[in-house]
């Protein structure tokens, strides 16, 4: 199957232009609006804060046979209750004024407006009105963008509406350690220089098999949205920034984390994971000025290689760890890639860096490898590439909402096929606002029984902070104390042989404070653990029906779930069905009572008082 690229394209007079291209045909249309999230990720900003216009009217013309152009004209009319217009046309047509008659005096009067744009209607003996000035046609409405989550806000507000942050945040010279509140962070000015950076890190090597490696390089923040939006698009380069500003502040990286060589990843090992049309696709766009795999999924054309260098890094350190030059690592790359799957690229993400690193760790001797996936949106590309395969096991925790949450899949029965039935996990919880007792008890519950049943020689974590407190997309509630916590839960897995990718995450403080707590795991930091670990109703549920489901390719789930119940009580299908026993008899709505099922409430209500009576 193809799949299409949108092209935006620029002519020789600056304005832009959209085109779709699939195999041979190029359409042309023009696209204004990026639709909502559901990603695609059901689109970004679940919550919306757009500005509309009125009577907006568009014209295309062609521009040399590849180009689009878009005219547009704003129509505005105005009126007062007790005044009446006449519209009178000056003699050539090219003009014309409109004159307001008053109802009560009968003599003309006219607006600021009449009088600015109508000035032959004014002899010389007219009184001076050198001081009136005209109503302005438009007032622009000055707005700013939060660096830390996007959202946009009005000129006088100082901190932003939705997180908090400073109008003036050092986010990005010292993430997380900046002050949400103040201007200026008191903290030494430590912001890491980035600028020729991926330079310094090929000229050094790990030093030490006892080391946490880190992958990163400048290039990967060449990848960014070019056509400007109502909104900063949420997967940008200050994500990187962030982060790489919080490790510095904390002298983490560069520091106590070794880098690792950059190098772009080659057709052959993409080959591994992807179809060869899905690589021609990515390397088309390094042609294009900007362009769209999906309406919010863009490149530009620095995009490919940021993307080559993002799967070549990870790649390498799976090689690292798997040979012992690293003891673990972490991959500071973008674009993301769970998402991208055998043919497609889709959710901000172009080649499945976790794909390719797994397939390379079986290469260099690694026979079985774990994925865990806590990005709040189902890895749907990870789990194509590998559904048929029981040599790689697949869990995923992430939002669904019975598949209304982006991309709409990884429910419950997803469980693999052709004989990796079971090795497909998914952990889907029904609603956001899930927490650090939700993924804290599936772990105990679900993720590290199975895990150990498989026996991992190689463990890698599709680590996206999306999930985390603040996110404007993932709207959950994960600290960075559940993710470091979920991160040692893990580490005793494969002897610690363990590499964590960046994948999403959008609230610049949520996403440097969570991927630095998990780097000091890492680096073998103990984390304060979490106690008196309480599921919430959706937390339960979500783990009982993965159990029950599960148990049939895991056995050694059976006694886990015996226990849950033991523990819990009730499973909530029972728990629900005394809620509604309990509701019926203390009363019932009162649209019950008065409305077409009245005799039914009458008759149980009666019932029920007899059966109490006689107890």
């Amino acid at each position: 199957m193809s799949s299409s690229i949108v092209i935006l394209m620029g002519d020789v007079c600056g304005r832009n232009s959209l085109c779709f291209v699939e195999g041979n045909m190029v359409s042309e249309t023009l696209r204004r609006n990026r639709p909502a999230n559901g990603e695609s990720e059901k689109r970004f900003h679940k919550h919306s804060h757009g500005v509309s216009s009125n009577g907006i009217s568009a014209r295309d013309e062609n521009l040399n046979a590849n180009g689009v152009a878009a005219s547009f004209s704003f129509d505005e009319s105005s009126g007062e209750e007790d005044m009446r217009t006449l519209n009178s046309k000056s003699v050539d047509g090219a003009k014309s004024s409109e004159i307001v008659v008053s109802r009560k005096t009968g003599q003309r009067e006219m607006t600021f407006q009449d009088m600015y744009s109508n000035q032959d209607l004014f002899d010389d003996d007219d009184e001076d009105d050198s001081d009136w000035e005209p109503v302005p046609k438009h007032v622009e409405i000055v707005k700013w963008f939060c660096t830390n989550c996007t959202m946009i806000n009005l000129h006088y507000v100082v901190h932003c509406n939705i997180c908090g942050e400073h109008k003036e945040s050092g986010i990005l010279r010292h993430g997380f350690h900046a002050s949400p509140i103040l201007q200026h962070a008191d903290l030494t000015d430590i912001e890491p220089e980035v600028k020729g950076r991926h330079k310094d890190i090929s000229s050094q090597s790990l030093s030490s098999n006892n080391c946490t490696a880190i992958g990163f390089d400048e290039r990967m923040l060449l990848h960014s949205e070019v056509e400007v939006k109502s909104n900063p698009h949420p997967e940008r380069p200050d994500r990187l920034r962030a982060i790489a500003a919080s490790l510095a502040t904390a002298g983490i990286f560069p520091g106590r984390c070794h880098p690792i060589s950059a190098r772009e990843i080659t057709q052959q090992e993409l080959k591994m994971a992807h179809s060869m049309e899905h690589i021609q696709d990515v390397e088309l766009t390094s042609h294009i000025f900007s362009s769209y795999f999906t309406p919010d999924t863009y490149a530009n054309q620095h995009s490919a290689l940021a993307a080559r260098l993002a799967a070549g890094l990870c790649v390498d350190l799976a090689s690292a760890i798997i040979s012992g030059r690293a003891k673990n690592g972490f991959a500071l790359v973008r674009p993301p890639g769970h998402h991208a799957g055998v043919r497609r690229s889709m959710g901000f993400c172009l080649h499945n860096n976790a794909a390719v690193s797994a397939l390379a760790a079986q290469l260099v001797g690694a026979k079985k490898v774990l994925i865990v996936d806590w990005d709040v949106h189902h890895g749907n590309g990870t789990q194509e590439i590998f559904e048929q395969n029981n040599s790689v096991l697949y869990i995923s925790l992430h939002r669904h909402e019975g598949g209304n949450f982006y991309p709409g899949t990884g429910a419950a029965y997803e469980i693999g096929t052709n004989g990796a039935e079971g090795y497909c996990v998914n952990i889907p919880w029904s609603h956001g606002g899930v927490g650090d007792n939700d993924y804290i008890f599936a772990f105990q519950n679900l993720v590290l029984p199975i895990a150990a049943a498989f026996a991992p020689d190689f463990t890698i974590i599709s680590a996206g902070f999306d999930a985390a407190r603040g996110d404007p997309l993932g709207c959950c509630d994960v600290t960075p104390t559940g993710y470091a916590q979920m991160t040692d839960m893990l580490y005793a897995l494969s002897g610690g042989k363990l590499l964590v990718i960046l994948e999403g995450g959008y609230n610049l403080r949520s996403i440097s404070s969570s991927a630095t707590a998990v780097i000091k795991v890492l680096l073998g930091e103990r984390t304060c653990e979490l106690d008196n670990i309480v599921p919430s109703r959706a937390g339960l549920q979500a783990v009982f029906e993965v159990l029950k489901i599960q148990m049939n390719f895991w056995p050694c789930l059976a006694s886990n779930l015996a226990k849950l119940q033991s523990q819990w009580g009730l499973s909530r299908v029972e728990v629900k069905k005394k809620e509604i026993r309990k509701r019926l008899g203390r009363g019932a709505p009162i649209w019950w009572k008065w409305g077409r099922k009245k005799f039914l409430y009458y008759y149980l209500n009666r019932h029920l008082r007899r059966r109490r009576r006689t107890k």
